[in-house]
C-alpha cells in the first residue's frame, strides 16, 4: 500500500491496481490543488469545497464509485463503515462522516473534519482496534493539536498520520505526542507487517 498526501485532507492510496482518493480537494476551494487522477473509490467526509473535489477523481476510462456519508459500503471487496460526526466550516456547521475500512489486513479510520472530540457510541464502536488513523490538528475549523492528542491516545491506534496543519500545529501535535523526532517522509509504502509493535507512533506525510 502506498499513501501520499497532496495536502488539506487530500490523500491518495493505491494497493495493486486500486487507487483510492479520500477528501480530494475541489476546484472552487481557495486551496488550490492540481492533483487529478483516476481513482477507483473517492471518500467524502464534509460536502464543502475543500474536501469535495470529486470531479477532479474521473480521468479517461476511470470514473469513481463516490461515498459522501454515512452507511456501511462494499466496494471492490472492500468493506467500508461511515459514521456521524460533527464538523464546523467557516462558522456554519456541517455533518461530517467517519470512514472506517481494511486495505491489505490494515484497519485504517479518517476522522475527516472533525470539530467534536466527544464521539458517538456507534463511532467508538466502528473504530475499534484501529492499525492507522488520520486525524486533523490544525484546529480553527477541526481539531486542533491538544484535543487530537486527547482523543488519539483513548483510541489506541497503532500509527497515526497528521493533517491539516502547518508548522506550529503540527510541532504543537507531536510535543503532546511525545514524538518530537517523528519519522517524516514524502510517500509511505506500508505493509501489515510494519506495524507491529507500534502503539501511537506519529507518522508525518509531507504534502506534495
Amino acid at each position: 500500500m502506498v499513501i501520499t498526501y497532496l495536502g488539506k485532507q487530500f490523500f491518495k492510496i493505491t494497493q495493486g491496481e486500486l487507487t483510492l482518493a479520500v477528501n480530494p480537494i475541489s476546484k472552487d476551494s481557495k486551496t488550490s490543488s492540481n492533483a487529478r487522477f483516476g481513482a477507483d473509490v473517492v471518500f467524502v467526509s464534509v460536502n464543502h469545497a475543500d474536501y469535495n473535489g470529486v470531479s477532479q477523481m474521473t480521468y479517461g476510462e476511470r470514473e469513481p464509485f463516490v461515498i459522501n456519508g454515512p452507511g456501511d459500503y462494499e466496494v471492490k471487496d472492500i468493506f467500508i463503515k461511515g459514521v456521524m460526526s460533527n464538523a464546523s466550516l467557516d462558522g456554519k456547521k456541517y455533518i461530517n462522516t467517519i470512514y472506517t475500512l481494511s486495505l491489505d489486513g490494515i484497519n485504517m479510520v479518517f476522522l475527516g473534519a472533525l470539530s467534536d472530540a466527544n464521539l458517538s457510541k456507534d463511532a467508538m464502536e466502528a473504530i475499534e482496534s484501529p492499525d492507522i488513523i488520520f486525524t486533523p490538528i490544525g484546529g480553527k475549523d477541526s481539531l486542533d493539536a491538544k484535543t487530537s492528542a486527547r482523543l488519539i491516545a483513548s483510541l489506541e491506534p497503532k500509527l497515526v498520520i497528521p493533517m491539516n496543519y502547518d508548522e506550529a500545529s503540527l510541532r504543537n501535535f507531536l510535543k503532546e505526542m511525545g514524538e518530537e523526532e517523528a519519522e517524516v517522509t514524502e510517500k509511505l509504502t506500508l505493509k501489515k507487517k510494519d506495524l507491529e509493535g507500534k502503539e501511537g507512533a506519529v507518522l508525518v506525510i509531507k504534502a506534495s
